[in-house]
């Protein structure tokens, strides 16, 4: 081995050890207990050597964010195995809440405002696929015309993002949680199909 490759695996190693200080700290305290001086002090390193791989917290927090939306997509995918389309849409919708109560600070930093919506949005587009792919799927199946697919997917992302922030509070439990979401994901591809006679588009 080269030494320049001996160096690029170190500062890999070195960067790999940053993200796990920073996700251990993140979901066992909390945002507010990250910081650049504190993930230097766990992996036992001097904070200059954290700025050599993040320029700031908001970098290292953008990198959190896309970590948190990778698990997410692995979370949604396991749903995809249901044979029928109506059910793999209300497996989606509750595995999106139980990532968010296992998850709940990382959950939290992927909605927040520390990163810029623009960066949120484009680390979370492959989760919001999957939901679209599927509401693509169903509209076929059940030949229902969705005139505004971002729009029909805002609704359903919107709806399962409150139940999962309603799990994270506390308010009514993650497992209430995934239960109302699949409830509530029901109601509206319902609203949609009953509405389907009507000549008129629906979104």
């Amino acid at each position: 081995m080269s030494s320049s490759q001996r160096r690029a695996r170190e500062r890999a190693s070195i960067r790999d050890r940053i993200i796990e200080a920073a996700l251990h700290v993140l979901e066992n305290d909390g945002s507010a207990a990250l910081t650049i001086r504190r993930i230097a002090t766990d992996i036992e390193y001097s904070a200059p050597v954290v700025y050599q791989h993040f320029a700031n917290k908001e970098a290292l927090l953008l990198e959190l964010v896309a970590y948190g939306h990778g698990l997410l997509l692995v979370e949604l995918q396991q749903a995809l195995g249901e044979s029928g389309i109506d059910q793999r849409m209300l497996r989606v919708a509750a595995g999106y809440v139980r990532f968010a109560g296992a998850h709940p600070h990382l959950y939290e930093v992927m909605n927040g405002t520390a990163v810029a919506a623009d960066e949120r949005r484009r680390v979370a587009e492959p989760a919001v696929d999957i939901f679209k792919d599927q509401l693509t799927t169903w509209s076929q199946a059940h030949d229902v015309v969705l005139a505004d697919l971002d729009e029909a997917c805002e609704i359903i992302w919107g709806t399962v993002y409150g139940m999962a922030s309603l799990g994270c509070l506390g308010t009514i439990g993650n497992q209430r949680a995934q239960r109302l979401a699949e409830q509530a994901v029901h109601a509206i591809l319902l609203g949609w199909q009953t509405s389907a006679s009507r000549p008129e588009a629906l979104l």
